[in-house]
């Protein structure tokens, strides 16, 4: 009963803020009456000048004397706001002191009290309810005999408390709401106020309101339970590591050498992330890897190559060093350009699936390379190249600077550029992109070519790293690390979702564990079996939100 006492009807909550709503809404007056002819019209006239700049019907000779006859009326507009501002100022100061004292004692804790009385008599009311439809369902199997009435008082049971427990979490939502609503309130007058302007400690209070309003444990495991999972297994990684093998994970050594290898893997995992995006994938990232690492080491090469292409033997010794580097770039951008746009144009011409034709490239890629090399490595590039473009500054690897380069690039064509909502677009629902006229070939093809470009230049980069070594064989399953670093990053392979900052996590997670696995000695082949749970739980939790949605 006590708790009975505590729960206020709505008119008891109107009557409870009411002397709060009369007091603010008083000030609020006399402050609409001094902007009337001052804020409000300021925002009226710029508004109309604005407006004024687009507009087609006047003469220009028109528009100007229209553009003067507002400017003025503007002038004179902000005097009298100048003039009102520090009444105003005083009145919304009286205000937010008024708010201050009475808003939390006189009102929302006596809410939020009852909204917390409300939920445990939801709770017990539950309780009771189950309670009684046991014991009316006992009562009632006691009396049948016949198997399919027994059947049928069992379903309609389970629906009862189905039906029980729906009415338990409307109850406890409705109670929510009402606590939510009246948090909402102050802020509410506060927006009238001061139209919309709030301190950096207000917004935080209101994000995390919003946030505990809309929080669903869940969404929450869907979203990052497998990030949790990881996290743990790193963590554990971190205590297991220095007592067998008697290494520290979590030194800045280590740190800077997992971000020196994730760097190439970024542009590859971007690169895909964009098909993804479309619902589609490459396969042929390893062997593009392995194409660009050849080629660049070619070109790059220490002295006169050793092996041969096609017979030839390339000899770019003549070429200063910067030459070489930047002809090494170019040639490893145009090589996986050329099967990335084959690629697109196959997918979007023929509708092939990115799976058929990106596999179809990677059979030729690897064909072609090895029967070309031979197959063999071309040994080391120039000592100096490595120095030139990622050199280690004070033990900062700046190899990591190109990495986050390419990272801002591609989420500025994702988030701020026609092609990049026309992707989003498209990957969501091609059919409903193409009638709203975008063309879903060129998006499809600018998205290959995009790849193509990001894998060139890691590739380019992989090569530098690793000082050339390039051969058909290099780059072999890198494919799966970056589907995979996407797939965990959250791009849906459904199409049409993803941010660059699950991909950026994403790489960096793969990276950090194979670092991590490696250091402790774990097989290869064991690693493997690793990356292919993470993947399929990974995907699973994303057909999960899928199927949730739909």
């Amino acid at each position: 009963m006590a708790e009975q006492t505590k729960i206020l009807t709505a008119e008891q909550e109107r009557q409870l803020r009411q002397p709060i709503d009369t007091y603010v809404g008083g000030i609020q007056e006399k402050i609409n009456a001094l902007r009337k002819d001052g804020t409000d019209r300021v925002v009226e006239l710029q508004s109309a000048l604005d407006n004024l700049k687009r507009d087609r019907i006047y003469t220009a000779q028109e528009k100007e004397a229209r553009r003067a006859q507002l400017q003025k009326e503007l002038e004179q507009a902000k005097s009298v706001e100048s003039r009102h501002k520090d009444e105003i100022a005083k009145l919304i100061a009286d205000a937010e002191a008024y708010l201050k004292a009475h808003f939390d004692q006189d009102y929302y804790q006596a809410v939020a009290a009852s909204c917390q009385a409300e939920k445990l008599q939801a709770q017990v009311k539950y309780r009771e309810a189950v309670e009684q439809l046991n014991k009316t369902h006992q009562e009632t199997v006691a009396k049948l005999s016949d198997p399919h009435e027994l059947k049928d008082e069992k379903y309609v049971h389970k629906n009862r408390l189905f039906d029980a427990k729906m009415q338990l979490a409307k109850d406890l939502q409705a109670a929510k709401d009402r606590r939510h609503a009246a948090f909402d309130h102050q802020y509410h007058l506060l927006d009238l106020l001061r139209m919309s302007k709030f301190s950096f400690a207000e917004t935080a209070a209101q994000r995390w309101e919003s946030y505990k309003y809309t929080f669903s444990g869940r969404d929450f495991l869907l979203r990052n339970g497998l990030y949790l999972a990881i996290a743990v297994i790193f963590i554990a990684l971190c205590f297991i590591t220095p007592a067998v093998k008697g290494v520290h994970l979590l030194t800045v050594n280590n740190i800077l050498n997992i971000l020196q290898q994730a760097s190439p893997r970024m542009f590859l995992a971007l690169g895909v992330a964009g098909l993804i995006l479309l619902a589609g994938t490459d396969l042929s990232i390893g062997r593009m890897v392995g194409m660009g690492m050849t080629a660049a080491t070619i070109v790059m090469h220490k002295g006169i190559n050793t092996g041969s292409v096609f017979g030839h033997i390339f000899n770019f010794t003549g070429l200063s060093v910067l030459v070489r580097v930047i002809l090494a770039l170019v040639v490893c951008i145009v090589l996986c350009t050329i099967f990335t746009t084959i690629a697109g144009f196959f997918t979007a011409k023929f509708k092939m699936h990115p799976f058929i034709s990106t596999m179809a490239n990677m059979l030729v890629i690897f064909g072609l390379v090895t029967y070309s090399t031979k197959g063999v490595s071309f040994g080391g590039i120039e000592d100096s190249i490595s120095k030139m473009i990622i050199p280690k500054i004070n033990g900062f690897p700046t190899i990591i600077l190109w990495a986050l380069a390419a990272v801002i690039i591609v989420w500025f064509i994702w988030n701020k550029t026609t092609f990049g909502k026309n992707l989003y677009a498209v990957g969501g629902n091609p059919e409903a992109a193409s009638v709203s006229g975008i063309s879903v070939f060129w998006v499809t093809v600018g998205a290959f070519i995009m790849a193509g470009i990001l894998y060139g230049f890691g590739s380019w980069l992989e090569c530098i790293r690793m000082f050339g070594s390039g051969s058909a064989a290099y780059g072999q399953g890198w494919e799966m690390d970056a589907i995979a670093a996407c797939v965990v990053g959250g791009i849906s392979f459904t199409g049409g979702i993803g941010k660059i900052s699950g991909v950026v996590t994403g790489v960096f997670i793969f990276t950090a564990l194979t670092y991590s696995l490696t250091t402790l000695g774990i097989d290869t082949n064991l690693q493997f079996v690793f990356s292919g749970i993470i993947i399929l739980v990974a995907v699973m939790l994303d057909c999960l939100k899928y199927v949730q949605k739909k």
